[in-house]
């Protein structure tokens, strides 16, 4: 079994399974208005065999600027999310269930020292969101109200009965005031619909509410809408006329405009563009029409100007916006860099009240996510934090961006990490690790986690390639578009020409080629396992779909599947669904496949492995091996179903492209714990 013990018996200068489960990120960031102090949370992995199962912990730290130093607030056993400043810059408030709580409540914990105190909570339900007032001690919250006490009373009797879907209550918007003494319940905004976010306006008379018509996760995906409401009454002052998917609300200082990122018609994949709307309501209108990237976070500087972190295909910049009054012949803003491109690759960040300052979050190929900081007039983003030293023993493989054609002229490009220790001339086996969406992309950053095998396969002796496929995002628009339509179309056979790319610039032996993926990257495994068994060796299959007319049926988003994806449901033609199953390809299977899926997926049943198994076992010689993980949903949370993943993974892939192949490896193994003590 390819493991290697933690601790003292690991080699200092590789990456192993044992060390990715330890890696610490930095998660969330917020910066204080005046610019001094920077908080964030550092997610914190629990440790196979020492701690008790789970998702990691979340602590709060805090960053001084001007000395570089950093902090814990609160640490250990805790779950600290969503960090934020009041508008005096004197403490910090965030989310946590803490002490005695049975529920997540609001917490405020003072910059210069001092225990954390409860600012507002909701009766008998966790707190999910919050947005301050800035003039004044009143607190938007959002929860779900409790279930009835005669459902409770029901339950304890037995009657546990679920009414699929219909059961779902929907999340509603409260008012409370911070501290208050009086003990006075929350006031409730009677809105229609489920509420999803919420910002308070600079202003102070006005909430701006992201409400979808039930909870589901479809409506949340595909049929959230903007208003704006009146915070003493509810009653609703405007209403964006906006139909696509919403990434987040953004006041401007003044309170007179709302800046969306969202996409920017119904059948836009992405949520990326930057969207400029008055507060009174209206049509909104796309500040970058036509560029080739998407936004993923945007703040604004003043009312004319925002700083946004923008994807890029492999590489992300961070960009000044400057908003023009429309006119003929001139564009609806102008763009500048307000750093240089590339390295960190960014994906948040938080701007100080005079825009000078920055806090954001950034990834590199030697490192997970860290916290950066830019002032004003820089160009260079300085790193300032280090949240896993022992990295800097570690002998990194060569990664880079690699660009080329597909069969029908299209430019692609995918990050690909090539083997530590190889000689000129040698021909190495390959794993094509296919990211899932498909409206996702993957950046030159950090592309090593339990479930992808970078920099550990790379170790290995193993070459890696993340392709950027058709339908990808970062490319704008159209790119992401042209796999709409066409599942398991030009979209994979862009992986295979991937392939061919790497044979032919003698890098990889074309014999000895592995894919793995998860969700739509599951699909494009399971398609090339068996629709193009004859070119791969291997495959590691996650929570991906092997039915494409059994997936509609049975998942939490048929909509949004139809949307941006499908474009005609099963009904409309079900041969050509049938057809682009790789269930129906699945006697042409001669690709040994390692099959994985958490038990309780939504997203993608696990009735779509369970096809899978079944039919190649009826139908190929091929080995086949079903993985399930009881309480994991699309994807693995908790520490010990990340580590099983991560080993089988390599132990598949090092049987097949490197090993003897043939029969299945042992099923069982000795995982990496520390060894048991006695006291």
């Amino acid at each position: 079994m390819p493991t290697a013990l933690p601790g003292a018996d690991e080699p200092a200068d590789t990456l192993t399974p044992s060390r990715v489960a330890r890696l610490r990120s930095v998660s969330e960031v917020a910066i204080a208005p005046d610019g001094r102090h920077a908080a964030y949370t550092l997610s914190v992995p629990r440790q196979p065999g020492i701690d008790d199962d789970g998702e990691p912990w979340t602590e709060l730290w805090v960053l001084t600027l001007s000395t570089g130093e950093t902090r814990p607030f609160i640490s250990g056993k805790v779950n600290v999310s969503k960090p934020c400043w009041t508008k005096d810059g004197k403490g910090i408030a965030f989310l946590a269930k803490r002490g005695d709580d049975k529920f997540k409540a609001l917490y405020w914990i003072p910059i210069d020292g001092g225990e954390a105190r409860k600012a507002a909570e909701l009766p008998k339900t966790d707190v999910s969101d919050f947005s301050l007032a800035p003039d004044h001690p009143e607190v938007a919250l959002i929860g779900t109200p409790p279930e009835e006490e005669a459902r409770k009373k029901l339950k304890d009797k037995g009657f546990k009965q679920e009414i699929f879907e219909e059961d779902l209550r929907n999340a509603r918007l409260w008012i409370a005031r911070r501290f208050d003494t009086t003990k006075a319940l929350p006031r409730s905004l009677e809105l229609t619909g489920s509420v999803r976010a919420v910002q308070w306006s600079p202003a102070g008379g006005a909430l701006a509410v992201a409400i979808s018509p039930t909870a589901t996760v479809d409506d949340g995906m595909v049929r959230q809408r903007v208003i704006v409401v009146d915070p003493a009454t509810g009653a609703t002052k405007a209403t964006v006329d906006h139909a696509a998917k919403l990434g987040s609300i953004t006041w401007s200082p003044d309170g007179s405009q709302l800046a969306l990122r969202a996409g920017n018609h119904e059948h836009d994949p992405s949520d990326g563009r930057l969207m400029i709307v008055p507060a009174t309501g209206g049509t909104p209108r796309e500040a970058s029409p036509g560029m080739e990237g998407d936004f993923e976070q945007v703040a604004w500087i003043d009312s004319d100007e925002l700083l946004a972190v923008v994807s890029e295909g492999a590489i992300s910049s961070f960009r000044r916006i400057r908003l023009l009054k429309e006119a003929p012949g001139r564009s609806g803003q102008e763009t500048s860099s307000a750093a240089k491109r590339g390295h960190p690759i960014l994906s948040s960040f938080s701007l100080s009240a005079n825009g000078r300052v920055a806090a954001l979050i950034g990834h590199a190929p030697t490192h997970p996510a860290e916290l950066f900081t830019w002032t004003k007039g820089e160009t260079t983003l300085v790193r300032r934090t280090d949240s896993n030293p022992d990295l800097a023993n570690v002998r990194w493989s060569k990664q880079e961006v690699i660009h080329h054609r597909a069969r029908d002229g299209l430019a692609l490009e995918g990050i690909l990490v090539r083997p530590r220790d190889t000689r000129a001339g040698d021909r190495v086996p390959l794993i094509l690790a296919v990211h899932g969406g498909p409206e996702s992309h993957v950046s030159d950053g950090w592309i090593t986690s339990y479930s992808n095998p970078g920099q550990v396969a790379a170790a290995r002796g193993f070459a890696v390639f993340y392709p950027n496929y058709r339908g990808s995002t970062g490319r704008g628009v159209s790119f992401s578009k042209l796999g709409q339509g066409d599942a398991a179309g030009k979209e994979f056979d862009d992986l295979v020409d991937a392939v061919d790319h790497l044979a032919s610039i003698g890098l990889v032996d074309p014999k000895r080629v592995g894919i793995t993926g998860g969700s739509y990257g599951g699909y494009a495994t399971a398609w090339c396992s068996t629709r193009y068994s004859d070119r791969f060796a291997a495959g590691v299959m996650f929570v991906g779909i092997s039915d494409k007319i059994s997936k509609v049926g049975t998942t939490d988003i048929p909509d949004e599947e139809f949307l941006v994806h499908a474009l005609k449901r099963p009904w409309d033609d079900w041969q050509f669904l049938l057809e682009r199953s790789p269930i129906f390809h699945a006697g042409n299977c001669r690709t040994p496949l390692l099959i994985l899926h958490g038990a309780d997926d939504p997203r993608v049943h696990p009735g779509q492995s369970k096809e899978m198994y079944r039919h190649l076992k009826m139908r190929s010689q091929a080995p086949v091996r079903l993985v399930l993980y009881p309480g994991e949903g699309h994807g693995n949370r908790k520490a010990a179903a990340r580590l099983d993943y991560h080993l089988r993974m390599l132990q598949w892939f090092e049987h097949y492209l490197q090993g003897p192949g043939g029969p299945m490896p042992a099923r069982e193994f000795d995982y990496p714990l520390p060894p048991a003590t006695t006291e």
